[in-house]
């Protein structure tokens, strides 16, 4: 009878998934991430920037003081006659100070450019959140994309090792005579197949970890893997209309290009107000001391107190007001067209990400299927060849399928938990509370 041995994969992948001491969460590696990676540091700062940009704004409401001092010295030479009762001084100085003040009472303009400096806070955090949520997806993709690798490194390692059982049983049937070189042939070309894809696997684990440390700011990081078995997450709510009814309420690019509607909006109201008059508040005290003048070498000091109203009315500038209106007008319109096609940007990306997560989840039960029928069938080749009606070629196929539906059913399985964050994200919900669902599955 022909003999069979197969080393087990739960042997394999125990030698290679062994998880190490300082395994990392998602959690973990995202919080590394929120402190290192350099797109959501700048993202970080513009949002600080910006929240002291709108601030500025406030400053074409509020009064305005000054202070001017001068001094000046003269040296007066005249050919003139002196005055017989006066001899005026050659040499005399002058010291002035002035502090002045104008407070807005009426520039719509300036009011205009008030509204608009609050409506840049609004922004500023819809792009830190999008920013936070473009964060939270790629600490997730990339920390799968590892678990995807080193899966598919183990599954290669494992049909290698089977493969390598197979091509020492072939050996021996053939030195006994129970089978022909074929056999023999057949499992060595499997298994030189075998180490290419295993240099090919470790090649891509390699880079696949290089992305995840650049991206958390870690030397090594060693992600968790699943724990197994796994119940998929359900999809709640189970209705695409539901998130695209969210994503129209929270996504942050909608949220973005109604902000730009607004400050086009009012950047209309600040040309109209050009033909609008202002009026101001002023007030001044100014000192003024001489020790004499070239009429007089009398020392005198002036004091002088003002407060008035300062009126200004628009007649005509050349027709540059109201182009300047039609030039807004023609923004805003632009900026309501950006609107309008950033919904429907995101209603489409939504309802993709929908579908994405609803066709993964179905092909995750498929392959769960597959993967015990590919089991099934590799048991029934292997009794097959042990009683001669079946092939060494039968089951290094029947090997093959096997490992490539558990390492398909692997990467299905992260690309489910992936698009989850995906669909959050395409409909503006996504938060980092969100990973704690999915840091749950994560063995312990």
């Amino acid at each position: 009878m022909k003999t069979f041995r197969l080393l087990p994969l739960l042997v394999a992948i125990g030698a290679t998934l062994t998880l190490p001491v300082q395994a990392q969460s998602l959690v973990d590696l995202y919080q590394s991430a929120r402190g290192y990676d350099a797109t959501y540091q700048s993202a970080k700062s513009q949002f600080d920037a910006t929240l002291a940009r709108a601030d500025q704004a406030k400053a074409l409401l509020l009064p305005t003081v000054g202070l001017s001092l001068g001094a000046s010295a003269t040296n007066l030479d005249t050919t003139l006659p002196a005055s017989p009762l006066q001899q005026p001084p050659s040499n005399f100085n002058t010291q002035s100070a002035t502090v002045s003040a104008s407070q807005p009472l009426y520039r719509p303009a300036n009011w205009a450019s008030y509204e608009q400096g609050m409506k840049q806070v609004d922004l500023a955090q819809a792009q830190l959140a999008a920013a936070d949520q473009d964060l939270i997806v790629r600490v997730s993709q990339a920390y799968f994309d590892v678990l995807a690798a080193i899966d598919n490194l183990t599954f290669i390692k494992a049909q290698k090792a089977a493969v390598g059982e197979q091509l020492a049983s072939a050996k021996r049937n053939f030195e006994v005579g129970t089978a022909t070189i074929t056999d023999t042939r057949e499992a060595q070309a499997r298994f030189d197949l075998g180490t290419a894809q295993e240099i090919a696997a470790e090649n891509d684990l390699r880079v696949k970890k290089i992305a995840l440390d650049q991206l958390v700011g870690k030397v090594d990081a060693q992600p968790q893997s699943l724990a197994l078995p796994l119940a998929m997450p359900a999809l709640v709510p189970n209705d695409v209309n539901a998130w695209v009814a969210q994503a129209e309420n929270n996504h942050p690019g909608i949220r973005q290009s109604q902000v730009a509607l607004d400050v086009a909006q009012l950047e209309t109201q600040k040309a109209r107000a050009g033909h609008k008059p202002t009026l101001d508040l002023t007030a001044g005290y100014n000192i003024t001391q001489n020790n004499g003048t070239a009429s007089t070498s009398m020392d005198y000091r002036a004091n002088a107190a003002t407060v008035g109203l300062a009126f200004n009315l628009p007649l005509f500038a050349g027709f540059s007001i109201q182009n300047r209106i039609k030039e807004t007008l023609a923004l805003e319109e632009k900026a309501r067209s950006d609107l309008e096609g950033t919904k429907r940007a995101v209603d489409q990306g939504t309802r993709t990400a929908f579908f994405g997560v609803q066709s993964g989840q179905g092909q995750v039960k498929a392959l769960e299927a597959a993967e015990a029928s590919s089991q099934s069938a590799l048991d029934a080749n292997k009794l097959g060849y042990q009683v001669g009606v079946r092939i060494n070629i039968d089951v290094l196929n029947s090997q093959s399928q096997l490992y490539d539906t558990k390492a398909r059913l692997a990467k299905a399985r992260y690309d489910v938990l992936v698009g989850g964050l995906r669909l959050r994200q395409a409909s503006g919900t996504l938060q980092a509370e969100d990973l704690q669902s999915v840091n749950r599955l994560l063995a312990k």
